[in-house]
């Protein structure tokens, strides 16, 4: 048996007679054998490597979008690899060129900077956009936009008329979307008060509450999670109550593990957000668009959660 029959035979066994490769595989456990995934790729003129690159490692929220598309890495045979960079300033190209130089394609979670800047990075290799859209390019968004508008519609239907919200970093697509939608949603109906930008982080939840509780508002709906806890931890040392004199909504899991689960809250699928986001990456590796096809932009759908009323 040739060389060439081996190495189809593990690497590609539907190309050889199922009793050859029945006869290769036993031959090879037998040996000890491991295939050198890294050589195969590479004789496929790949390197086997995709990268996910966020704006921070800060927020949580990218937590499980990295496990979500590192699973449907592994499921297409490939490495992911995990690189930090706001993309908000030309001065990251050279070190986002590089990086490109060292993978077959980019999901690129959040980028912060203008579009003619994120398409640049979107130029160099086989690229799939989390949480921004770009006319042009292939995305996959989180409707948060949409729940959050339904979360302060809710809340001025409950009673509130003094809507705080508590806005995400500077250049954040997603901030823009969010804020956009609550002004929508409470325009004629309940005063609006927006504090920010603020990182997503516990930090910053906690030096905002002055200012939350010097606008007046009875409801805060928070950019991040993160942003919400510290903001409720400051509220209690404050011996302000929440829910209580400001409501403050939160993650479910989250809102349920600090006993503040009667609160609204949102929920993001970040495993899925990821794994979609992959899974469009490695389409477009393998370059299964159709020639002039448009770039496809999908928004996946975001729970909403309304604790339902007390009964007596």
């Amino acid at each position: 048996m040739s060389k060439a029959t081996a190495s189809r035979a593990l690497s590609r066994a539907e190309l050889v007679a199922p009793a050859t490769a029945t006869r290769v595989r036993a031959a090879a456990e037998e040996l000890g054998f491991v295939r050198n995934r890294a050589a195969s790729h590479l004789a496929r003129g790949r390197t086997g490597i995709v990268a996910l690159v966020v704006p921070t490692l800060e927020n949580t929220f990218f937590t499980p979008i990295i496990a979500g598309a590192q699973a449907r890495a592994e499921a297409a045979d490939l490495q992911l690899t995990v690189a930090v960079h706001p993309i908000a300033a030309e001065a990251e190209l050279a070190g986002l060129t590089r990086l490109a130089t060292q993978v077959d394609g980019l999901v690129l979670v959040a980028p912060r900077g203008p579009d003619a800047l994120v398409r640049t990075v979107g130029d160099l290799v086989p690229t799939v956009l989390v949480d921004r859209e770009i006319a042009g390019m292939e995305s996959i968004v989180a409707d948060t936009a949409t729940a959050f508008g339904a979360l302060a519609d809710h809340l001025v239907t409950a009673g509130h008329r003094s809507v705080v919200y508590l806005g995400g970093p500077d250049g954040s697509w997603q901030d823009g979307q969010r804020a956009a939608a609550i002004a929508a949603a409470t325009e004629g109906r309940a005063e609006l008060h927006r504090l920010g930008p603020f990182p997503a982080t516990f930090a910053a939840g906690t030096g905002a509450v002055d200012d939350v509780l010097a606008s007046g508002a009875t409801a805060a709906i928070p950019y991040a999670t993160s942003v919400g806890l510290g903001l409720v931890f400051a509220l209690r040392a404050r011996g302000v109550a929440s829910p209580g004199e400001v409501l403050v909504s939160a993650e479910r899991l989250v809102a349920d593990a600090i006993g503040t689960g009667d609160v609204p809250a949102i929920d993001v699928d970040g495993e899925e957000v990821g794994r979609e986001a992959m899974a469009a990456l490695v389409e477009a590796m393998a370059g299964r668009a159709e020639p002039g096809s448009e770039a496809r932009q999908r928004r996946l759908r975001v729970s909403l959660y309304w604790p339902a009323p007390a009964t007596a």
